[in-house]
Protein backbone atom coordinates (compact mmCIF):
# COMPACT_ATOMS: atom_id res chain seq x y z
CA UNK A 1 0.00 0.00 0.00
CA UNK A 2 2.76 2.74 1.17
CA UNK A 3 5.65 0.99 -0.75
CA UNK A 4 4.43 3.09 -4.39
CA UNK A 5 4.01 6.14 -2.39
CA UNK A 6 7.49 6.10 -0.78
CA UNK A 7 9.28 4.91 -3.63
CA UNK A 8 9.75 1.42 -1.68
CA UNK A 9 11.40 -1.72 -3.87
CA UNK A 10 9.36 -3.70 -1.18
CA UNK A 11 7.57 -4.06 2.50
CA UNK A 12 10.19 -2.98 4.74
CA UNK A 13 8.81 -4.20 7.97
CA UNK A 14 7.05 -7.33 7.30
CA UNK A 15 6.56 -10.16 10.55
CA UNK A 16 7.16 -12.98 8.65
CA UNK A 17 11.39 -13.85 9.22
CA UNK A 18 13.46 -13.36 5.89
CA UNK A 19 17.12 -13.88 5.83
CA UNK A 20 17.68 -10.90 3.13
CA UNK A 21 16.93 -8.27 5.98
CA UNK A 22 18.99 -10.33 8.46
CA UNK A 23 20.67 -7.47 10.70
CA UNK A 24 23.98 -7.99 12.38
CA UNK A 25 23.20 -6.81 15.63
CA UNK A 26 25.93 -7.26 18.63
CA UNK A 27 23.15 -10.18 20.25
CA UNK A 28 23.14 -11.42 16.63
CA UNK A 29 26.69 -11.70 15.74
CA UNK A 30 27.21 -13.51 19.14
CA UNK A 31 24.60 -15.81 18.37
CA UNK A 32 25.81 -16.80 14.75
CA UNK A 33 28.98 -16.98 15.84
CA UNK A 34 27.80 -20.03 18.59
CA UNK A 35 25.96 -21.56 16.11
CA UNK A 36 29.06 -21.47 13.67
CA UNK A 37 31.54 -22.56 16.40
CA UNK A 38 29.18 -25.60 17.16
CA UNK A 39 29.09 -26.50 13.06
CA UNK A 40 33.06 -26.67 13.25
CA UNK A 41 32.91 -28.91 16.39
CA UNK A 42 30.52 -31.62 14.19
CA UNK A 43 28.84 -32.83 17.19
CA UNK A 44 26.73 -31.78 20.50
CA UNK A 45 23.84 -29.90 20.63
CA UNK A 46 23.81 -25.68 20.85
CA UNK A 47 21.17 -24.01 22.26
CA UNK A 48 20.33 -20.80 21.74
CA UNK A 49 17.02 -19.01 23.31
CA UNK A 50 15.36 -15.48 22.95
CA UNK A 51 12.18 -13.51 23.68
CA UNK A 52 9.44 -13.83 21.20
CA UNK A 53 9.97 -11.75 18.45
CA UNK A 54 14.18 -11.05 19.10
CA UNK A 55 15.26 -12.72 15.46
CA UNK A 56 15.96 -16.38 16.40
CA UNK A 57 13.99 -17.70 13.11
CA UNK A 58 15.62 -14.91 10.94
CA UNK A 59 19.01 -16.18 12.71
CA UNK A 60 18.82 -19.58 11.97
CA UNK A 61 17.51 -19.34 8.09
CA UNK A 62 20.44 -16.71 7.71
CA UNK A 63 22.51 -19.71 8.79
CA UNK A 64 21.10 -21.81 6.63
CA UNK A 65 21.32 -19.90 3.05
CA UNK A 66 25.09 -19.97 3.72
CA UNK A 67 25.82 -23.92 4.48
CA UNK A 68 27.80 -25.51 2.24
CA UNK A 69 25.28 -28.25 0.60
CA UNK A 70 27.83 -30.38 -0.49
CA UNK A 71 29.11 -30.73 3.19
CA UNK A 72 25.94 -30.45 5.47
CA UNK A 73 23.06 -31.71 4.75
CA UNK A 74 20.42 -29.49 6.93
CA UNK A 75 16.59 -30.49 8.41
CA UNK A 76 15.01 -27.31 9.80
CA UNK A 77 12.10 -28.90 12.10
CA UNK A 78 9.44 -26.24 13.72
CA UNK A 79 7.97 -28.07 16.65
CA UNK A 80 5.03 -28.48 17.99
CA UNK A 81 3.47 -29.85 21.13
CA UNK A 82 4.83 -33.93 19.93
CA UNK A 83 5.90 -36.65 22.27
CA UNK A 84 8.13 -39.34 22.06
CA UNK A 85 6.31 -41.36 19.26
CA UNK A 86 5.99 -38.64 16.82
CA UNK A 87 9.49 -36.79 16.58
CA UNK A 88 11.15 -39.03 15.37
CA UNK A 89 8.72 -39.08 12.37
CA UNK A 90 9.25 -35.71 11.92
CA UNK A 91 12.75 -35.70 12.08
CA UNK A 92 12.47 -38.37 9.29
CA UNK A 93 9.84 -36.44 7.14
CA UNK A 94 12.49 -33.56 8.00
CA UNK A 95 15.16 -35.06 6.47
CA UNK A 96 13.00 -36.67 3.36
CA UNK A 97 13.60 -40.15 4.78
CA UNK A 98 10.42 -42.48 4.05
CA UNK A 99 8.75 -43.28 7.34
CA UNK A 100 5.50 -44.67 6.36
CA UNK A 101 4.39 -47.68 8.10
CA UNK A 102 7.66 -48.22 10.31
CA UNK A 103 7.54 -49.01 13.99
CA UNK A 104 9.94 -47.12 16.22
CA UNK A 105 13.09 -49.40 15.89
CA UNK A 106 12.01 -49.17 11.87
CA UNK A 107 12.72 -45.74 12.40
CA UNK A 108 15.39 -45.71 14.21
CA UNK A 109 17.47 -47.71 11.65
CA UNK A 110 15.87 -45.60 8.23
CA UNK A 111 17.53 -42.71 10.32
CA UNK A 112 20.55 -43.95 10.97
CA UNK A 113 20.92 -45.47 7.49
CA UNK A 114 20.60 -42.10 6.20
CA UNK A 115 23.05 -40.46 8.36
CA UNK A 116 25.77 -43.28 7.66
CA UNK A 117 24.79 -42.95 3.84
CA UNK A 118 25.93 -39.04 3.97
CA UNK A 119 28.90 -40.12 5.99
CA UNK A 120 29.96 -42.28 2.86
CA UNK A 121 29.45 -39.72 0.50
CA UNK A 122 31.58 -36.98 2.91
CA UNK A 123 28.17 -34.75 4.09
CA UNK A 124 27.06 -34.58 7.42
CA UNK A 125 23.65 -33.77 8.81
CA UNK A 126 22.76 -31.00 10.99
CA UNK A 127 18.88 -30.80 12.85
CA UNK A 128 18.27 -27.68 13.78
CA UNK A 129 14.56 -27.50 16.19
CA UNK A 130 13.09 -24.12 16.64
CA UNK A 131 10.22 -23.65 19.03
CA UNK A 132 12.04 -26.20 20.81
CA UNK A 133 10.05 -25.01 23.83
CA UNK A 134 7.35 -26.88 22.73
CA UNK A 135 8.88 -30.42 23.07
CA UNK A 136 7.82 -32.78 25.78
CA UNK A 137 10.71 -34.03 27.70
CA UNK A 138 10.23 -37.61 25.99
CA UNK A 139 10.44 -35.78 22.87
CA UNK A 140 14.02 -33.94 23.76
CA UNK A 141 15.10 -37.27 25.24
CA UNK A 142 14.51 -38.97 22.16
CA UNK A 143 16.53 -36.19 20.05
CA UNK A 144 19.77 -36.98 22.56
CA UNK A 145 19.32 -40.41 21.63
CA UNK A 146 19.83 -39.70 18.14
CA UNK A 147 23.01 -38.21 18.59
CA UNK A 148 24.40 -41.30 19.75
CA UNK A 149 24.77 -42.67 16.19
CA UNK A 150 28.40 -42.73 15.50
CA UNK A 151 30.41 -44.42 12.99
CA UNK A 152 33.56 -44.95 14.23
CA UNK A 153 34.54 -41.88 16.21
CA UNK A 154 32.24 -39.23 14.39
CA UNK A 155 28.83 -38.16 15.62
CA UNK A 156 26.15 -38.96 12.82
CA UNK A 157 24.02 -36.07 13.75
CA UNK A 158 24.47 -32.72 15.08
CA UNK A 159 21.42 -30.69 16.35
CA UNK A 160 20.98 -27.05 17.03
CA UNK A 161 17.49 -25.97 19.73
CA UNK A 162 16.01 -22.73 19.24
CA UNK A 163 13.60 -21.66 21.67
CA UNK A 164 12.04 -19.28 23.71
CA UNK A 165 13.11 -18.44 27.31
CA UNK A 166 11.40 -21.26 28.84
CA UNK A 167 13.09 -23.88 27.15
CA UNK A 168 16.14 -22.51 29.89
CA UNK A 169 14.34 -23.99 32.82
CA UNK A 170 12.84 -27.01 31.10
CA UNK A 171 16.94 -27.90 30.34
CA UNK A 172 17.53 -27.04 34.19
CA UNK A 173 15.26 -30.23 34.65
CA UNK A 174 16.78 -33.15 36.57
CA UNK A 175 15.89 -35.27 33.95
CA UNK A 176 17.62 -33.34 31.22
CA UNK A 177 20.84 -33.87 32.84
CA UNK A 178 22.05 -36.31 30.07
CA UNK A 179 20.92 -33.55 27.29
CA UNK A 180 22.90 -31.00 29.32
CA UNK A 181 26.13 -33.05 29.38
CA UNK A 182 25.72 -33.08 25.28
CA UNK A 183 25.38 -28.92 24.93
CA UNK A 184 28.63 -27.60 24.24
CA UNK A 185 27.71 -24.00 23.48
CA UNK A 186 24.56 -22.37 24.75
CA UNK A 187 23.22 -18.23 24.01
CA UNK A 188 20.33 -16.31 25.32
CA UNK A 189 19.73 -13.88 22.12
CA UNK A 190 18.67 -10.32 24.38
CA UNK A 191 17.14 -7.09 22.56
CA UNK A 192 19.09 -4.43 21.19
CA UNK A 193 19.66 -1.04 22.98
CA UNK A 194 18.59 2.57 21.25
CA UNK A 195 21.56 2.46 19.33
CA UNK A 196 21.13 -0.76 17.14
CA UNK A 197 17.17 -0.33 17.15
CA UNK A 198 17.90 3.15 15.06
CA UNK A 199 20.30 1.13 12.98
CA UNK A 200 18.19 -1.83 12.62
CA UNK A 201 15.10 0.42 11.04
CA UNK A 202 17.10 2.10 9.04
CA UNK A 203 18.94 -1.28 7.72
CA UNK A 204 15.59 -2.50 6.64
CA UNK A 205 14.80 0.86 4.74
CA UNK A 206 17.72 1.03 3.05
CA UNK A 207 16.93 -2.61 1.89
CA UNK A 208 14.10 -1.71 0.05
CA UNK A 209 15.03 1.57 -1.45
CA UNK A 210 14.72 4.11 1.01
CA UNK A 211 15.97 7.77 -0.07
CA UNK A 212 15.24 9.28 3.87
CA UNK A 213 11.59 9.54 2.27
CA UNK A 214 10.05 9.77 5.07
CA UNK A 215 12.31 11.05 7.09
CA UNK A 216 12.29 9.74 11.03
CA UNK A 217 13.62 12.59 13.66
CA UNK A 218 15.75 11.52 16.75
CA UNK A 219 13.03 11.69 19.05
CA UNK A 220 10.68 9.09 16.73
CA UNK A 221 13.67 6.62 16.47
CA UNK A 222 13.51 7.05 20.47
CA UNK A 223 9.87 6.60 20.90
CA UNK A 224 9.81 3.44 18.64
CA UNK A 225 12.75 2.05 21.05
CA UNK A 226 10.85 2.42 24.20
CA UNK A 227 7.85 1.30 23.08
CA UNK A 228 9.58 -1.99 21.37
CA UNK A 229 12.20 -2.69 24.32
CA UNK A 230 14.24 -3.24 21.44
CA UNK A 231 12.85 -6.80 20.79
CA UNK A 232 12.87 -6.65 16.68
CA UNK A 233 9.29 -7.87 15.85
CA UNK A 234 7.87 -5.36 17.78
CA UNK A 235 9.82 -2.60 15.84
CA UNK A 236 8.57 -4.17 12.63
CA UNK A 237 4.85 -3.65 14.24
CA UNK A 238 5.10 -0.47 14.81
CA UNK A 239 7.20 0.77 12.04
CA UNK A 240 4.79 -0.51 9.74
CA UNK A 241 2.03 1.27 11.04
CA UNK A 242 3.63 4.29 11.62
CA UNK A 243 4.49 4.09 7.89
CA UNK A 244 0.89 3.10 7.39
CA UNK A 245 0.06 6.53 8.74
CA UNK A 246 2.27 8.39 7.00
CA UNK A 247 1.10 7.48 3.99
CA UNK A 248 -2.86 7.90 5.06
CA UNK A 249 -1.95 11.59 5.98
CA UNK A 250 -0.02 12.01 2.95
CA UNK A 251 2.91 12.74 5.14
CA UNK A 252 6.78 12.21 4.48
CA UNK A 253 8.47 12.69 7.87
CA UNK A 254 7.44 10.52 11.04
CA UNK A 255 8.06 12.04 14.29
CA UNK A 256 7.98 11.23 17.98
CA UNK A 257 4.14 12.55 18.40
CA UNK A 258 3.39 10.62 15.51
CA UNK A 259 5.06 7.55 16.95
CA UNK A 260 3.61 8.03 20.47
CA UNK A 261 0.42 8.92 18.94
CA UNK A 262 0.14 5.32 17.61
CA UNK A 263 1.55 3.96 21.45
CA UNK A 264 -1.16 5.32 22.34
CA UNK A 265 -3.41 3.82 20.30
CA UNK A 266 -1.57 0.16 20.85
CA UNK A 267 -1.90 0.61 24.21
CA UNK A 268 -5.55 1.46 24.27
CA UNK A 269 -6.42 -1.43 21.72
CA UNK A 270 -4.65 -4.04 23.66
CA UNK A 271 -3.27 -3.23 27.07
CA UNK A 272 0.85 -4.22 27.31
CA UNK A 273 1.49 -7.69 28.83
CA UNK A 274 3.91 -8.35 31.11
CA UNK A 275 7.42 -7.72 29.80
CA UNK A 276 6.75 -5.36 27.28
CA UNK A 277 8.05 -1.71 28.03
CA UNK A 278 5.53 0.93 29.24
CA UNK A 279 7.49 4.19 29.11
CA UNK A 280 10.83 2.77 29.31
CA UNK A 281 10.02 0.26 31.97
CA UNK A 282 9.21 -2.96 31.62
CA UNK A 283 6.61 -5.27 33.56
CA UNK A 284 7.80 -8.30 35.19
CA UNK A 285 7.66 -11.30 33.56
CA UNK A 286 8.34 -14.75 33.39
CA UNK A 287 10.04 -14.78 37.07
CA UNK A 288 9.44 -16.56 40.24
CA UNK A 289 7.51 -14.71 42.56
CA UNK A 290 10.12 -14.27 44.95
CA UNK A 291 12.25 -12.22 41.81
CA UNK A 292 8.95 -10.13 40.66
CA UNK A 293 7.80 -9.07 43.89
CA UNK A 294 10.00 -9.99 46.90
CA UNK A 295 10.30 -7.36 49.73
CA UNK A 296 12.41 -4.60 48.67
CA UNK A 297 12.21 -5.02 45.06
CA UNK A 298 11.39 -2.03 42.56
CA UNK A 299 8.15 -3.56 42.00
CA UNK A 300 7.09 -3.41 45.53
CA UNK A 301 8.17 -0.07 45.83
CA UNK A 302 6.71 1.86 43.23
CA UNK A 303 3.31 0.01 44.11
CA UNK A 304 3.87 1.25 47.83
CA UNK A 305 2.28 -2.09 49.18
CA UNK A 306 2.92 -4.24 52.21
CA UNK A 307 5.63 -7.49 51.39
CA UNK A 308 2.96 -9.44 52.39
CA UNK A 309 -0.03 -8.16 50.02
CA UNK A 310 2.84 -8.42 47.63
CA UNK A 311 3.36 -11.75 48.66
CA UNK A 312 0.07 -12.95 47.97
CA UNK A 313 -0.42 -11.20 44.34
CA UNK A 314 2.86 -12.69 43.34
CA UNK A 315 1.04 -16.39 44.43
CA UNK A 316 -1.74 -15.56 42.06
CA UNK A 317 0.54 -14.28 39.38
CA UNK A 318 2.37 -17.45 39.21
CA UNK A 319 -0.41 -19.82 37.78
CA UNK A 320 -0.40 -17.69 34.58
CA UNK A 321 1.87 -18.18 31.46
CA UNK A 322 2.13 -14.73 30.49
CA UNK A 323 4.69 -15.30 27.80
CA UNK A 324 2.47 -17.96 26.24
CA UNK A 325 -0.32 -16.10 26.37
CA UNK A 326 1.50 -13.08 24.48
CA UNK A 327 2.77 -15.52 21.81
CA UNK A 328 -0.44 -16.47 20.78
CA UNK A 329 -2.03 -12.95 20.70
CA UNK A 330 0.69 -10.74 18.66
CA UNK A 331 -0.27 -12.62 15.58
CA UNK A 332 -3.91 -11.02 16.25
CA UNK A 333 -2.59 -7.68 17.90
CA UNK A 334 -0.99 -6.84 14.72
CA UNK A 335 -3.54 -7.34 12.32
CA UNK A 336 -6.24 -5.93 14.01
CA UNK A 337 -4.24 -2.97 14.98
CA UNK A 338 -3.45 -2.19 11.16
CA UNK A 339 -7.07 -2.56 10.44
CA UNK A 340 -8.42 -0.48 12.57
CA UNK A 341 -6.06 2.28 11.89
CA UNK A 342 -7.14 1.62 7.68
CA UNK A 343 -11.02 2.02 9.29
CA UNK A 344 -10.70 4.81 10.85
CA UNK A 345 -8.75 6.72 8.30
CA UNK A 346 -11.23 5.43 5.61
CA UNK A 347 -14.25 6.59 8.26
CA UNK A 348 -12.89 10.38 8.26
CA UNK A 349 -11.97 10.53 4.74
CA UNK A 350 -16.07 9.43 4.18
CA UNK A 351 -17.19 12.24 6.87
CA UNK A 352 -15.63 14.81 5.32
CA UNK A 353 -16.60 14.01 1.69
CA UNK A 354 -20.10 13.83 2.75
CA UNK A 355 -22.21 16.71 1.52
CA UNK A 356 -24.84 16.53 4.08
CA UNK A 357 -21.33 17.80 6.80
CA UNK A 358 -20.69 20.07 4.60
CA UNK A 359 -23.89 21.57 4.56
CA UNK A 360 -24.45 21.19 8.14
CA UNK A 361 -21.09 22.93 8.60
CA UNK A 362 -22.10 25.75 6.40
Amino acid sequence: MYETFFKFRGKPFQLNPDPAFYFASKGHRRAMAYLEYGLHQHEGFIVVTGEVGAGKTTLVRSLLEHLDPGRIVAANLVSTQVDESEILRMVAGAFGVPSRGLDKPGLLLALETFFVSLAAAGKRALLIVDEAQNLSESAVEELRMLSNFQLEDHALLQSFLIGQPEFRDIMQGPQMLQLRQRVIASYHLGPMDAEETRAYIEHRLRHVGWQDDPSFDDDAFDAIHGYSGGVPRRINSLCDRALLGAFLTACHEVGGDDVRALIAELNEEFPPAAGQPVNGQHLPRNGSSAEMFAPGSIVAERLQVPALLADQVADMAGGFDVQRLEARISGLEQSLSATLLVLNQLLQAVRRDDPRDRSHDA
